[in-house]
C-alpha cells in the first residue's frame, strides 16, 4: 500500500509527463497560433498600415450620413446589384467599406466586388491589394490550410494546449510562489524554468479563457452529436440559430429606395442610441426592397453572427421584424466567444489583451526551449549524438525565431512588392512562407549559429521596417506623430520595440555562442576515468588524455546550441 503522499506524488509525476509531451507535440503549431492571434487583436490597424493609400481619418462620420453617402455611390455604380453590404465607419475602421453582388459575373470573375470610400469626400480609395491583418487572423485558426483541415488541426492543438495548462497547474505545488521566483543570473535550465513558470502564472486566467473559448468557436464542428440528436439536418439548426433576412427574388416593378440614413437613424433611436455597424440592402430599386440594419459588434462583449438587427421595408420604411436577444444559453456562448475575439475592448484593454497574449506566446516558446535544455543537461557529452535533441532544437529555432522572421518579412513584402502588381496579396503571403521555409533549412544546416543568426536578422528587419516605410510612403513617423496618426505611428513604434526585444535576445545568444567557442579553445582537464586509466596503463596515457579532451569538447559543443538561448 502506498501512502496518500506517495500516491499524490505519483499522480503529480504523471501530470508532469503529460504536461511535457502535450506541450511538445503541438508546441510549434501553438507558438504560431499564439503569435498570430496576438497580432490579430490589432487586425484592422495592421490592415490600415498595409494600405498607406487610405488617408488618415480624425473624425468618424455619423452612421446616418455614412449610409446616405454609400447609397449615392452604389446607386450610381451598382444599381443592378441584387444586394448591397455597407460596413459603416467606426473608431477603429473610420472609412466606408462596401461590397455588392454582381448580377451576372463574367467567367472567372468573382460574384462580389469590394470598394472602400473616403468618408471625407465620398470618392473611392484606390488602395493596394493586400490581405493585411486578415492573413494573420485567418492563420491563427486555419493555418493557411484548406477548410476544414486547418481548423481541425488548430482545434486539436488547442485541446493539447488545454491539457498542458491543466496538467501544469497540477504539477506545480508552489505555483504562486514560483511566480515570484525568477533567477536569471543562474542561467541555463534554472532561468528558463523560472521564466516559464512566471509567464504561465502571470496570465493563467487569460490562458485558460483564451484556450477554452477558442475551442468553443468550433464546438459545432467538434461536437456535432447534439445537433444530430435534436435536428433532422444541420441546415435546420443553422436556419433556426441564424435566421437572417428572408431571401426574396426581385420583382419587375421599380421603386425608389428610401434614404438609408433615415432607416439607420430610426434603428439607432429604437436602440436608444446604440450604434449601427452594418446595413444590408436586398433588391435595391425594386418594389420588394428590404433593408437590414445590424448593431455594431464593438458595443457589447457578446459576439455572434446573429447580432441585434432590424429589418425594414426599403420602399415605405415599415419595420418588418426585429431581433434583440438570444436565449440565455446562446448569450452565454456568444459572451465567451466575444471574450476570445476582444472586439469590444477599448484601446487600453486591447493593449492588455496584446501584452498578456504575448506573454502566452513566450510561455509556449520557453517551454519548447526548456524541453531541450533539460535533456541536454541529462545527456551530457552524449547530447550531440542524440538525433532527437538535434531535431527538436532545430525545429524550435525555425518555429520560434524563424516564424518571427517570416512575420517581419510579410510586412517588408507589403512595402517592396509594387502596388500595381496583379495578385500582390498572394506575393506577400508567398514571401512569408518562403522566409519561414528558408529558416528551417538554415536551422538544420547551421546548428551552432541558428538562434543567433535568425534572431539577429529578424531584429535588423524589424528595426529598419520604419525606415523602409519612410522610403516608400509619406506616412512615416516624421509625419504620423505630429499629425496624431496613431495607427501608422503605433505600428512603427511597436516595430521598434519588437526590434529592441529581438536584439536583446540576439545579443544574449551571441554572448553564449562566443562563450562556447572560448570553452572549446581552452585546454580541458582530463576526466577522472582518463586519469585512472593512465595510472593503470602508463604507455597509453597520452592517448587516453586526448580522448578525454575530445569527450569534454564534444560536451561543450553539444551544449552550445541550447546555451545560445539559455544564458
Amino acid at each position: 500500500m502506498h501512502s496518500p503522499s506517495e500516491q499524490g506524488e505519483g499522480f503529480r509525476q504523471a501530470m508532469a509527463w503529460l504536461h511535457t509531451w502535450a506541450g511538445l507535440v503541438f508546441g510549434w503549431i501553438l507558438f504560431a497560433m499564439f503569435l498570430t492571434g496576438t497580432l490579430a487583436f490589432f487586425r484592422p490597424e495592421i490592415t490600415t498600415w498595409m494600405q498607406p493609400e487610405v488617408p488618415a481619418q480624425h473624425r468618424v462620420l455619423p452612421a446616418d450620413q455614412a449610409a446616405d453617402m454609400a447609397q449615392r455611390y452604389l446607386t450610381q455604380h451598382a444599381p443592378d446589384a441584387s444586394r448591397w453590404f455597407i460596413d459603416l465607419p467606426s473608431t477603429r475602421e473610420p472609412y466606408l467599406s462596401l461590397l455588392y453582388q454582381i448580377p451576372k459575373p463574367a467567367p472567372g470573375e468573382r460574384g462580389f466586388k469590394r470598394v472602400t470610400l473616403d468618408p471625407a469626400t465620398g470618392q473611392e480609395i484606390k488602395a493596394r491589394e493586400t490581405r493585411g491583418g486578415d492573413f494573420l487572423y485567418r492563420f491563427h485558426f486555419e493555418l493557411e490550410m484548406a477548410r476544414p483541415w486547418g481548423r481541425w488541426l488548430a482545434s486539436i492543438a488547442g485541446m493539447f494546449m488545454l491539457v498542458a495548462i491543466i496538467s501544469g497547474i497540477v504539477t506545480h505545488k508552489k505555483i504562486f510562489k514560483d511566480f515570484f521566483t525568477f533567477r536569471p543570473a543562474k542561467g541555463g535550465q534554472r532561468a528558463w524554468m523560472d521564466g516559464h513558470n512566471a509567464l504561465s502564472v502571470l496570465g493563467l486566467p487569460f490562458h485558460l479563457m483564451i484556450t477554452f473559448s477558442g475551442l468553443l468557436l468550433f464546438v459545432v464542428m467538434l461536437l456535432p452529436a447534439g445537433i444530430s440528436a435534436a435536428y433532422d439536418t444541420p441546415r435546420a439548426y443553422f436556419d433556426e440559430r441564424f435566421p437572417g433576412s428572408p431571401q426574396q427574388r426581385p420583382v419587375d416593378g421599380q421603386a425608389d429606395l428610401l434614404p438609408l440614413g433615415s432607416l439607420v437613424a430610426q434603428a439607432t433611436s429604437l436602440w436608444q442610441g446604440g450604434r449601427a455597424g452594418r446595413v444590408v440592402v436586398t433588391n435595391p430599386g425594386k418594389q420588394n426592397a428590404m433593408v437590414s440594419v445590424s448593431r455594431d459588434s464593438g458595443e457589447r462583449v457578446s459576439y455572434g453572427r446573429n447580432a441585434p438587427s432590424m429589418q425594414f421595408n426599403g420602399v415605405d420604411g415599415a419595420l418588418l421584424s426585429r431581433h434583440d436577444n438570444d436565449s440565455a444559453a446562446m448569450t452565454t456562448a456568444d459572451t465567451i466567444l466575444g471574450l476570445h475575439l476582444g472586439f469590444f475592448a477599448a484601446p487600453l484593454l486591447r493593449w492588455l489583451y496584446f501584452l498578456v497574449s504575448l506573454a502566452g506566446t513566450a510561455m509556449v516558446g520557453s517551454g519548447l526551449v526548456l524541453w531541450v535544455a533539460k535533456r541536454r543537461q541529462k545527456a551530457g557529452a552524449a547530447a550531440q549524438q542524440k538525433f532527437s535533441l538535434r531535431l527538436v532544437d532545430a525545429l524550435n529555432a525555425a518555429s520560434i525565431a524563424g516564424f518571427c522572421l517570416a512575420v517581419v518579412v510579410y510586412f517588408w513584402a507589403n512595402r517592396l512588392v509594387p502596388a500595381d502588381v496583379a495578385g500582390r496579396g498572394s506575393w506577400e503571403t508567398r514571401a512569408f512562407f518562403i522566409a519561414w521555409g528558408l529558416s528551417f533549412a538554415y536551422a538544420f544546416a547551421f546548428r551552432a549559429r541558428k538562434w543567433m543568426d535568425l534572431l539577429s536578422l529578424t531584429a535588423v528587419l524589424a528595426l529598419t521596417l520604419p525606415v523602409l516605410n519612410a522610403l516608400t510612403t509619406d506616412r512615416h513617423l516624421g509625419v504620423s506623430l505630429p499629425a496624431g496618426d496613431w495607427v501608422m505611428a503605433g505600428f512603427d513604434l511597436t516595430s521598434l520595440a519588437a526590434a529592441a526585444l529581438l536584439g536583446w535576445m540576439a545579443h544574449k545568444s551571441r554572448k553564449a555562442y562566443q562563450k562556447s567557442k572560448t570553452a572549446l579553445a581552452r585546454p580541458l582537464p582530463p576526466t577522472r576515468e582518463a586519469v585512472r586509466s593512465s595510472t593503470a596503463h602508463p604507455t597509453t596515457s597520452s592517448s587516453n588524455v586526448g580522448i578525454a579532451h575530445m569527450t569534454a569538447a564534444t560536451s561543450v559543443t553539444a551544449g552550445c546550441t541550447v546555451n545560445e538561448v539559455t544564458s
